[in-house]
């Protein structure tokens, strides 16, 4: 009967990994099509994994609470089916150029291809090859990237290494002991020629870790329980813990929960990525306060749902987006990815103080009512617990209200990998200069400030400006006198 790889699933555009909760079978356990395998959780949503084939476990690869890279297998499967459904994976090969960008993104766990090279002596036991071709392109899993950013390993030294993994791919293990050995000091070097050109040659000196010499200064199970929280614990900018604060007076040290630790490492991680500029605006929302005001509760009696501001907010800027393209767009590589549908993701407060943020697909054809029980479903979900993976994926834009809580404007980090984030302040009432027909007036009128973060690689002060002049013009134009229902 056929082994079968259980692969951790995608679960977003922008998820990277996933922390296993909670295993439902264990080695020997039969499991059927469908059926609940493990629970994993991400910093959007938690959700329930089902197994892809039906057959007896044979293997688990991850522990509880091990942080796992999108597209890593899992589980291995022993099927009791006639047919098995082929996993198709599509190999992600990484150049040399983005050896020195700050993060590396890799989706799915690829295999590994092997490439020509010059090995040395196979007498040598080594865990390297002394040779390697630069221009050979390698692939490497998610996880041993993200081991070798983090311990400023570079990808030429990388390439080096010999794994032994299947068909010499490098394993968690091969970098770990690389990464010890080199710090216990107990790499050595031998001298090889590499040819400059046909005329001359040089000399390069290449770490060998011997394997019968070089000893790790930890036990390799502790190094891979060090590792396991790595991710979610972890970012390229250091953060202070505890040792390195100097403790005065009544204090209290409080561990992160998982949701804060992989939120502040996506926060950094998008801060890494993006020149963020954020730029500021001020609109007169009178009309859309009075309108409100003056139909929400016959709204709530016929429609069966509260009328809030968001709804409204959404539909000017789901308008404006499809003015504006490139703002509802991805930077991937060089290449501008221009998204053509409008999937604004609506940041919502936990009663945990965290945030998630879940998506409202087609903003843009919906009526004030399908918006408004869109954005009271999502929040009602998102607060007990009960969103599914589906309702945090697909974004394309972001809105975060911080004028819920009191504040008259922010500086919003964006949410990758869209390339911009609105934040909406608080509507407060004050006295304005207003020109009518018999000249300026002094009056009091609701107002609020707008807040726009974004990709400076690809949105600059213009567009920028632009597209938040559209989204403030839709405000201040909403018609006081409208119908509602004439638009469902």
């Amino acid at each position: 009967m056929p082994l079968v790889d259980l692969v951790m699933p995608k679960l977003g555009e922008s998820i990277m990994e996933a922390t296993i909760l909670k295993w439902y079978k264990q080695v020997g356990d039969t499991i059927n099509l469908d059926e609940t395998l493990l629970d994993i959780a991400t910093d959007k949503v938690d959700s329930e994994v089902p197994s892809t084939v039906g057959g007896i476990i044979k293997e688990i690869l991850f522990e509880v609470n091990a942080v796992v890279p999108i597209g890593a297998v899992i589980a291995r499967v022993e099927s009791t089916g006639a047919n098995v459904s082929t996993i198709i994976t599509t190999p992600v090969v990484v150049p040399n150029a983005i050896a020195e960008q700050p993060t590396v993104k890799i989706v799915e766990e690829v295999p590994y291809t092997p490439t020509p090279s010059n090995s040395i002596d196979s007498n040598t036991n080594s865990s390297f090859k002394s040779e390697p071709n630069s221009n050979d392109p390698r692939f490497y899993s998610p996880l041993v990237l993200n081991i070798a950013q983090s311990e400023g390993i570079s990808l030429n030294e990388l390439q080096n290494i010999n794994g032994t993994g299947s068909q010499g791919r490098i394993s968690k293990k091969d970098i770990l002991y690389y990464i010890s050995a080199k710090k216990a000091g107990t790499l050595v070097s031998i001298v090889t020629n590499a040819p400059i050109n046909s005329n001359n040659t040089t000399t390069q000196s290449i770490p060998v870790v011997p394997t019968q010499t070089a000893t790790p200064s930890k036990p390799l199970d502790e190094l891979l329980n060090d590792h396991a929280n790595f991710i979610a614990q972890n970012s390229a900018t250091k953060i202070a813990n505890p040792a390195d604060v100097i403790l005065t007076g009544n204090t209290e040290i409080v561990e992160m929960d998982r949701m804060r630790k992989l939120i502040a490492k996506h926060m950094v991680d998008s801060v890494q990525t993006s020149p963020h500029v954020t730029s500021f605006v001020e609109a007169d929302v009178t009309n859309m306060f009075v309108w409100r005001d003056k139909v929400k509760q016959l709204f709530e009696k016929r429609e069966g749902t509260k009328l809030t501001y968001t709804p409204m907010f959404l539909e000017c800027i789901a308008a404006a987006l499809e003015k504006f393209p490139l703002v509802n767009s991805s930077l991937q590589n060089d290449q501008i990815v221009y998204k053509k549908d409008i999937n604004i993701g609506m940041a919502t407060a936990l009663p945990t103080g965290n945030l998630i943020v879940p998506v409202i697909k087609g903003a843009n054809q919906l009526s004030i009512v399908g918006l408004s029980k869109a954005v009271n479903d999502l929040a009602n979900a998102a607060r007990n617990n009960q969103l599914r993976p589906a309702d945090t994926q697909g974004g394309t834009f972001t809105v975060t209200n911080v004028g819920t809580f009191g504040s008259l404007m922010g500086t919003p980090i964006i949410n990758q990998p869209q390339v911009a984030i609105l934040a909406l302040g608080a509507i407060k009432k004050r006295a304005v200069v207003v020109e009518t027909p018999q000249g300026d007036a002094i009056t009091v009128r609701h107002m609020m400030y707008l807040s726009m973060s974004y990709d400076h690689r690809i949105v600059d002060g213009a567009i920028g400006t632009q597209f938040l002049a559209a989204v403030v013009k839709a405000f201040e134009n909403w018609d006081p006198n409208r119908q509602w229902f004439q638009y469902v």
